[in-house]
């Protein structure tokens, strides 16, 4: 079989590098392709995790306790769509293109036309309602998020571990992935904001707007997905043996580090996510101006550009999960400004209040990419097994889960602050004392759940010296082993 190399030349390998060269150092051309392809992920996902919700509540005429207990329900089929396809991925042998890129080139499109069509409801059903639009808005949903995003995104994900074996270069690999991602929200907000401003009392025109600019959305990730698949190599060895169903739930019962890390990310993106969900309603009823949408959201994503130069460093210095404690109290410190600042006197508090956040949040993130991956190698020193794609399907579905939590609780919070859908949808404004309830929700929720995440990571397992312990013991196994 060949593989393509970064340079983009066919190279001949029984394995993905050569055993007379070994794995090559990464560079720029192949941090930025792997950087497009959580940029492409997030033109779908984040696009629904920050307007989702606000179009079905102030376009469709949805009340946000149905959107919210959407989320939940649809994150639970996740449960069996995850597995499903990290098995799928486990199984596969590597082809020309590898063992991963080619889940994302079939399924990529698919994944971007669905997108689409979640905010099509009125483009192609223009009397919709009741439960007409509920079951659209599930339909629809679940195509998107729980096949095509899964197929997608845990193909994508399990790279990473087949990328590199390097602590700091995996660092940096996860650094540029939130550098992907995070140009992608800010494009979202700075392209969405001025829509939703421009036609807030208008749901019809903020419908056509969003049809128009979601299919641009399906070009653009396109060519975001083709640039990843053609400007990165697999080159970590692994062992031949297709692993069966039983090894790999073996793994996944003795990665103690995996179960622990999975418990911190569905706390960490339960609180994260229901700060996501409020986001635009802060903007719009707390600030009292959408395109604080943009403004905030800049400063969120601004963090990262302050972060990701810092995560090798940390790594290097005072490890994964130090680092880790240290973004989570940047982070709640970012929720006490939401939740307790005057932001309806002083608006571009938000902002401030947006980058703590985004400071806790890009670190966590960035680093939580990094520590599922050293999962992969604990797995397979304890095991002999290396599940890449069970591990990371595991993984990806208790973020699932704190993301369904976190829009669950999300679209309660606007029910019980006494957001009125109906009101929304018609033009009309919300009944008074719901925008303070709204801003005091929004930074208990993202709080609270940051602090119990954090409590959870302060005793997770794998620390730096034992990661290069577990990497050394594979390595001499490997050289043991009959060829």
């Amino acid at each position: 079989m060949s593989t393509i190399h970064p340079g983009g030349a066919a190279m001949a390998a029984p394995t993905p590098s050569s055993p007379l060269t070994g794995p090559r150092t990464l560079t720029l051309r192949n941090y930025l392709a792997y950087a497009a392809g959580d940029a492409a992920n997030n033109l779908s996902f984040t696009m629904a995790g920050m307007f989702l919700i606000l179009y079905f509540t102030n376009v469709v005429g949805v009340e946000g306790a149905i959107v919210g207990t959407m989320f939940l329900f649809v994150r639970l089929v996740d449960a069996i769509s995850d597995v499903a396809v990290g098995r799928l991925i486990d199984a596969k042998k590597a082809g020309r293109l590898g063992k991963f890129k080619p889940f994302i080139l079939w399924f990529s499109l698919p994944l971007l036309v669905s997108s689409w069509a979640i905010y099509s409801a009125k483009i192609i059903f223009p009397d919709i309602s009741g439960g007409a639009a509920v079951a659209y808005m599930y339909i629809t949903y679940i195509l998107m998020g729980s096949i095509f995003y899964t197929l997608v995104n845990i193909a994508y994900g399990s790279m990473a571990p087949s990328i590199t074996q390097v602590p700091a270069e995996r660092g940096k690999l996860a650094a540029f992935r939130g550098y992907g991602a995070a140009l992608a929200v800010l494009a979202l907000a700075f392209i969405i904001a001025p829509q939703i401003r421009a036609n807030e009392q208008d749901p019809a025109a903020l419908q056509q707007s969003l049809f128009i600019t979601t299919g641009a959305f399906v070009v653009v990730g396109m060519l975001l997905y083709l640039f990843l698949v053609f400007n990165t190599q697999e080159q970590v060895a692994r062992p031949m043996a297709t692993v069966s169903l039983r090894d790999s739930l073996r793994t996944l019962v003795a990665n103690k580090p995996l179960l622990r890390l999975s418990l911190g990310a569905v706390l960490f993106l339960t609180g994260i996510t229901a700060f996501s969900t409020l986001g635009a309603y802060i903007a719009i009823y707390v600030q009292r101006d959408a395109q604080y949408i943009a403004w905030n959201t800049l400063a969120q994503t601004l963090a990262i550009f302050i972060v990701g130069p810092l995560i090798p460093t940390l790594v290097r210095t005072i490890g994964k999960r130090s680092g880790y404690l240290l973004f989570g109290g940047v982070g709640i410190l970012g929720a006490a400004v939401l939740g307790l600042a005057p932001l309806g006197e002083i608006a571009m508090l938000g902002p401030v209040a947006f980058f703590f956040v985004g400071i806790g949040l890009n670190g966590v993130n960035t680093l939580m990419w990094a520590l599922e991956a050293d999962c992969v190698e604990y797995g397979e020193w304890q095991t002999g097994q290396r599940t890449e794609g069970t591990t990371y399907a595991v993984f990806s579905f208790t973020r699932k889960m704190g993301q369904a939590l976190g829009g669950f609780v999300g679209g309660l919070a606007l029910t019980w602050a006494g957001f009125s859908a109906t009101a929304a949808s018609s033009g009309e404004d919300q009944a008074a004392g719901v925008a303070g309830n709204i801003q005091i929700w929004a930074g208990g929720l993202v709080g609270g759940f940051i602090l119990l995440s954090l409590l959870v990571m302060a005793a997770y397992p794998l620390t730096e010296k034992k990661f290069r312990e577990i990497t050394e013991a594979i390595a001499i196994r490997r050289t043991n082993e009959p060829r």
